[in-house]
């Protein structure tokens, strides 16, 4: 069996000649033109129309990104887990067959290559289903959706693909890998945030920032560091650090809790996990028979990562800066039918809080939005008392899409496009779910 890194949780798994090309985002613009690749990629997502199959553990676009799926094979069929509806029924839009697995189910892809799902949910649904971390806080989700483990399996060898998860909320799955595998050959490991916290919290000053950013960064060394410990491979190969934020975000990369890739490596390089990790170059492979890589790896240097984001990348635009400027009243209009929708979502949950969601229009007006069913109000941002509101700021044609139902709160908040200010308690947990639902 061999691994082929490609980019960020970007991967290929092989085994005797069939391929399988897992959460596939080869170009830039994720998360609405706001993530960029670096380094760079030297290739086309045409490169790879000719594997077997496709994997996609969910939908968020640097898992599932349309543009580069628009550039594959749509004969080749996609694996997706089956209780993921809605990520289906994308996969089939942009003209592909669909493959549902079942979680905790064995299934046999060609030869001796098997591949299993184990479910990466947390214990409580409230969350509402959706891969979507608060990430306005500092903390991580005790209780969240989260992406399912893949495990490929030859009879053999086996390989671990943990994507996105996050632990502890899936700490149930690994416990179950860790009891069904004798051994684990390799893990694909994360070691990144993909959240707004802490370059888009605007009432830290840039000397917070940077001890915030440094205490995410522990935190998901000692997460990883869990989990390679539960599953005791042999390698891991981390993933995540490989994206920059581009256009006028350009300046918050600073703050960005995302290591690079030899970063971590240096972090986990002799110590006494007993696993060795792996660093590979894009494109490049590594081979669990023989244990070797199929070249050196290029660290990346920080300097030249700033210089190309700020010289290169901040001169992009973003999709939603080429649409008109709406109105506060086309917004009121909008907000009418989106709150509407925010509220089902709440009340299918089953959840309130006398904490209110504070949107920014425009100048000194807000909506205050209720999160116990009490509807919103339009007033002066000074009329908004600061002990009981969260408060939300983006690009008023951004906001305008997302209430259209053209973009999602929750990618725009990865994107790290929303601004926030006075964050929630920990209790509000069911809030990002919530707001996500602002849409028509």
């Amino acid at each position: 069996m061999r691994l082929s890194y490609l980019a960020s949780s970007t991967v290929v798994v092989e085994d005797e000649g069939t391929e399988v090309l897992c959460d596939p985002w080869l170009l830039d613009g994720a998360f609405y033109g706001a993530w960029a690749h670096y380094p760079p990629l030297e290739f086309e997502p045409d490169a790879y129309a000719d594997v077997d199959y496709i994997y996609v553990s969910h939908d968020d676009p640097d898992q599932f990104h349309r543009p580069t799926m628009r550039r594959l094979d749509t004969d080749t069929p996609v694996l997706v887990p089956e209780d993921a509806s809605r990520l289906a029924r994308a996969v089939e839009e942009l003209g592909f067959e669909t493959i549902e697995l079942a979680h905790d189910d064995r299934t046999h892809l060609t030869d001796d290559l098997h591949v299993t799902l184990f479910d990466g949910a947390g214990d409580d649904s409230r969350t509402g289903g959706d891969h979507a971390a608060p990430g306005w806080r500092p903390e991580p989700p005790t209780e969240r959706a989260n992406p399912p483990t893949a495990v490929f399996d030859d009879g053999e060898t086996v390989l671990v693909h943990a994507t996105d998860s996050q632990w502890p909320p899936a700490d149930r799955a690994r416990s179950t890998i860790a009891d069904r595998y004798d051994s684990v050959d390799l893990l694909t490991l994360p070691s990144a945030a993909s959240n707004c916290y802490p370059q888009c919290v605007t009432d830290y000053s840039h000397e917070e920032k940077l001890r915030a950013r440094e205490a995410v960064i522990g935190r998901i060394y000692r997460e990883a560091e869990a989990l390679v410990d539960a599953l005791d491979p042999d390698y891991f190969v981390p993933f995540g650090g490989s994206y920059v934020l581009a256009g006028d975000l350009a300046d918050r990369n600073q703050y960005v809790a995302a290591p690079t890739r030899n970063e971590v490596f240096w972090q986990f390089v002799g110590s006494d996990l007993g696993a060795d990790p792996i660093l590979l170059n894009s494109e490049a492979s590594f081979d669990l028979d023989t244990g070797t890589p199929s070249e050196p790896y290029t660290p990346i240097d920080r300097t030249e990562r700033r210089e190309y984001a700020e010289g290169v990348l901040a001169d992009r635009s973003f999709p939603y800066q080429h649409d008109d400027h709406p109105s506060v009243t086309e917004l009121r209009d909008l907000l009418d039918r989106a709150y509407d929708q925010m509220e089902e979502t709440r009340r299918t949950i089953g959840w309130e809080s006398d904490t209110r969601v504070v949107l920014d229009l425009a100048d000194d007006v807000v909506a205050a939005l209720s999160l116990a069913g009490d509807g919103y109000e339009i007033t002066s941002a000074g009329a908004v008392e600061t002990g009981d509101a969260v408060r939300f700021s983006m690009d008023d044609r951004l906001l305008a899409r997302i209430l259209r139902g053209e973009a999602r709160f929750d990618h725009a908040q990865v994107g790290s496009h929303v601004e926030i200010r006075q964050r929630p308690a920990a209790g509000d947990q069911p809030l990002s779910a919530i707001v996500s639902a602002l849409r028509a």
